[in-house]
């Protein structure tokens, strides 16, 4: 059977061992069709760039749809990262893959995109990129190595570690995710919610300063909410019943036992904010902190609303072995009565739950362990 010049090409290149020529050559078998060896530039509509100019860069193959909000809004975060990498210099590019429905959709899309495209009328090459990847849902971020080496999670890596991610090898992920266990090692209430210059949380009335050290000792919930997330908007109420709840069961309790919960906002301005926190009994973190992003990183935030408790040593609730972040839910919010999955007695009242799955446990069978290794670990 004969090979098509790309095919043979790349055998040529593996036989010598060539790593430019091996890069060249597979992003040209899987990026270029018969009559095609170019990709369409940012620049203009009509801009073409050769596919040997991606010699020795890794490439990120990204499959997205403008039709597809959650395409649109990772959209944003990618192009942070992306203009950075370029502005520093770093041999980096992305090649839009598109699942757009028509021409129209695909252009108006592209418009908001500072790299290269396939062709939308390329429809051959864009099914054949599909199947070999395996892409099942998008957005979808595949980075091709100049060694041949690939990575599938490339959504997840700029979630969670942005631009610190580069050059996505598995030697800079396992170093980020040794950082990060140490991270967690050494986590307290006061490193997580401190900036240099501000040491404080406002109160309800917007006008008093809480210190973040009168924290410490009580179990903290932190509250990732918004007023224009509908889904928000529904939980908010039952989360301020179960806070007045937890607050009455306390008061008049020995044993120094507390409870509070601080808001991090992802309003979109401070009018916005204002009218949203007026409406809870809580602290917050003032609107527009930089550590609020900081925050949504650190716990892997990548959708609201989420509430992380974290307990009165200032580590994060979780359960071994268990991959999601748990939530205190009363018996009147499906707290019991309930069998322990850690002790298997049986439980009513107060609980530690999984909203996804049902997982629930007592709240004296908890205990803090390294998020970082629990999330990859699947409970029984």
């Amino acid at each position: 059977m004969d090979l098509d010049d790309n095919s043979r090409n790349l055998v040529q290149a593996l036989t010598n061992g060539d790593p430019e020529k091996i890069s060249t050559s597979r992003f040209s078998s899987l990026l270029a069709s018969k009559d095609r060896d170019y990709l369409l530039s940012s620049t203009t509509q009509d801009d073409q760039v050769k596919i040997s100019d991606l010699e020795g860069k890794a490439i990120g193959l990204y499959f997205s749809a403008n039709w597809y909000p959650p395409c649109r809004n990772f959209n944003k975060v990618l192009i942070g990262v992306y203009e950075q990498l370029k502005s520093n210099g770093s041999n980096f590019e992305i090649v839009f893959v598109s699942s757009d429905e028509d021409l129209s959709a695909f252009n108006s899309y592209r418009e908001s995109m500072p790299w290269l495209s396939i062709p939308f009328s390329d429809l051959e090459t864009k099914k054949a990129l599909n199947r070999k990847f395996e892409v099942e849902g998008i957005p979808y971020l595949i980075i091709l190595q100049p060694d041949g080496s690939t990575l599938h999670d490339g959504v997840e890596l700029i979630y969670r570690y942005g631009i610190e991610a580069f050059p996505f090898t598995e030697e800079k992920l396992e170093e980020l995710r040794r950082e990060e266990r140490m991270k967690h090692e050494s986590q307290t209430l006061t490193n997580l919610l401190i900036n240099p210059g501000r040491d404080y949380l406002l109160d309800q009335t917007m006008t008093r300063k809480v210190p973040v050290d009168s924290l410490i000792g009580k179990t903290v919930g932190l509250y990732f909410s918004a007023q224009w997330c509908f889904p928000c908007a529904k939980f908010t109420p039952k989360l301020i019943s179960i806070y007045h709840k937890i607050k009455q069961s306390l008061e008049g309790k020995g044993g120094g036992e507390d409870f509070e919960i601080v808001f991090v906002s992802n309003d979109r301005d401070q009018s916005s904010f204002d009218s949203y926190y007026g409406t809870m009994p809580w602290l917050a973190l003032p609107f527009g902190e930089p550590i609020i992003r900081t925050l949504a990183k650190y716990f892997d935030v990548q959708g609201i609303p989420c509430l992380i408790i974290i307990d009165p040593d200032g580590k994060t609730v979780t359960k071994q072995g268990h991959r999601h972040e748990l939530t205190l839910v009363s018996e009147g919010n499906g707290g019991g009565p309930f069998i322990c999955c850690d002790c298997d007695e049986q439980g009513s009242g107060w609980a530690y739950q999984c909203l996804g799955c049902g997982y629930e446990v007592h709240p004296r069978c908890m205990r803090a362990v390294d998020p970082a290794t629990a999330a990859s670990v699947q409970h029984t």
